[in-house]
């Protein structure tokens, strides 16, 4: 059973999200939030497996309730709520730990899918619009001194996945990129995720641009695009 919080101000959105995942044989909503303070509180408290985290609330928004649920190191993912897809809001919120974006206008499928995809363990990320927001955000590197040691560990062939992985490519689509078993570009990704100290793919994306590896407009080394 995956377990959900949803926090927005808007109560009949709120509601409605609630109602539609409900109904959903394996998914739970354990919790509902009207504004940051209460989906920290809400998070600290449930321990959800996915917060759908409305981006502007009263009290506290929810790129800093974001960024507080994330550092306390729990395991639970957030999802942004949004009104526009390429948003300052939502790559602040990518950068600051959370599991992907989803548009509120969004077919209801898309929402019930978005939850499962992130309990999963995957990033909800939409390869076009994800390149979009941070080729428009991700300007100049805002990588720290900590960061860039630890972007200098990777070998070669890890630098070549994290490449592939911000050009949106999924594991088996980088396996037949770089002619490698799809398990061998599992376990360079884990690799990746344990020397950046990265939650997910989200974050690998906008480490990868704002560290100057993947710049905005060009292609993943190793040649096309996936998702666009």
């Amino acid at each position: 059973m995956i377990t959900v919080l949803v926090a927005d101000d808007q109560a009949m959105i709120r509601a409605g999200f609630a109602a539609l995942l409900s109904a959903q044989p394996d998914i739970q909503v354990v919790g509902q939030a009207a504004d940051g303070l209460e989906a920290v509180a809400g998070a600290r408290d449930l321990r959800p497996d996915v917060v759908l985290m409305d981006v502007r609330m009263p009290r506290l928004d929810g790129l800093e309730a974001t960024r507080r649920i994330i550092a306390t190191g729990t395991t639970t993912k957030v999802v942004i709520l949004t009104t526009f897809d390429v948003d300052d809001y939502v790559y602040a919120a990518l950068r600051g730990g959370a599991s992907g974006f989803l548009v509120k206008d969004a077919p209801p499928e898309d929402l019930v899918a978005a939850v499962r995809v992130v309990a999963g363990g995957e990033a909800l990320l939409s390869p076009s619009v994800t390149r979009r927001l941070i080729e428009e955000f991700a300007t100049g590197s805002r990588i720290d001194e900590r960061e860039r040691l630890r972007l200098n560990a990777l070998t070669a062939r890890e630098r070549e996945v994290l490449r592939q992985i911000a050009g949106g490519l999924s594991n088996a689509e980088i396996a037949g990129e770089l002619t490698l078993a799809e398990e061998t570009v599992k376990s360079h990704v884990g690799r990746i995720f344990a020397k950046l100290r990265l939650r997910d793919r989200a974050q690998a994306v906008v480490l990868a641009y704002e560290s100057g590896l993947v710049t905005p407009g060009s292609p993943p080394a190793g040649g096309r695009r996936s998702g666009s």
